[in-house]
């Protein structure tokens, strides 16, 4: 159950954050800019927690202010985004309470 709590609020934060990502990049790009411009004005010690928690948004982030072409860009951080969500999406986990049947062979 503990395990479930943390995979459903680790998949709501990181929707949230790439819905935000994806909302600033609609109405006003130039959020991206500041927002990528605070995280690097942070001491590195904020910088590194901040990454070790949101690591896919990050390197959406930079991958947002590279030099390469736009479609290219684009492309990397809505996969990005649909990997990041696709793999933290909560599934339902086995019943661990349950003993599993095991079957004993006989040693011939």
């Amino acid at each position: 159950m503990k395990n479930q709590l943390i995979n459903c609020t680790a998949f709501i934060v990181l929707a949230l954050l790439w819905l935000g990502f994806g909302a600033a990049l609609v109405f006003n790009p130039a959020l991206l800019d500041t927002v990528w411009q605070l995280f690097r004005g942070w001491p590195l010690v904020g910088q590194a927690a901040v990454t070790l928690l949101t690591l896919p948004v990050v390197i959406g982030l930079w991958v947002w202010h590279t030099a390469w072409p736009f479609w290219l860009r684009l492309i990397l951080v809505v996969g990005l985004a649909c990997v990041t969500l696709y793999t933290f999406f909560p599934k339902k986990l086995p019943d661990q309470t349950k003993a599993s049947p095991v079957t004993t062979e006989p040693a011939a």
